[in-house]
């Protein structure tokens, strides 16, 4: 059976590599039709097994992504929270404490600067989260190929 990833496709080597036959071009016209079936069908399912490895291995690298935008989102949100802690300490205590008539400036202080890193977070994690793909789009060239292929195998 031959390879269904020869090298001058350049398709992307996974884990398993298939088997190497001989591509050695055989006479058909010897063959039974059951013979036939059953190698286009071992070649079929060989094929389909390579391309589930590939979009697996495509869907890892853009899960990964996602989670570290996730991560800074997350980030995001906890600065968030600080924000409203330290605004609402700071409107409580901002008219006693700096002025002699006002409460907690310095709490006023660290909730803006709160409301900074949590703006940077969050415009780096959407950022990052538009840099994902959630379609594999190397499975998609590579099944146009194998279709291409099995058309031309057929003939």
């Amino acid at each position: 059976m031959a390879d269904p990833y020869p090298t001058e496709r350049g398709a992307v080597s996974v884990s398993q590599s298939v088997s190497q036959d001989s591509t050695v071009e055989r006479d058909v016209s010897q063959a039974s039709v059951g013979e036939l079936i059953g190698e286009v069908t071992a070649d079929l399912s060989t094929l389909m097994r390579k391309e589930l490895e590939l979009a697996k291995a495509e869907m890892t690298l853009e899960a990964k992504k996602a989670g570290k935008g996730a991560g800074m989102l997350g980030g995001a949100g906890y600065a968030g929270h600080m924000v409203a802690l330290f605004l609402s300490l700071a409107l409580s205590w901002a008219l006693q404490d700096l002025l002699n008539f006002s409460w907690g400036w310095g709490f006023l202080i660290v909730g803006v600067l709160w409301a900074i890193v949590g703006y940077v977070l969050y415009s780096k994690g959407r950022a990052q989260m538009k840099q994902v793909n959630p379609k594999p789009e190397q499975t998609v060239d590579t099944l146009k190929e194998d279709v291409q292929w099995a058309k031309n195998r057929t003939r």
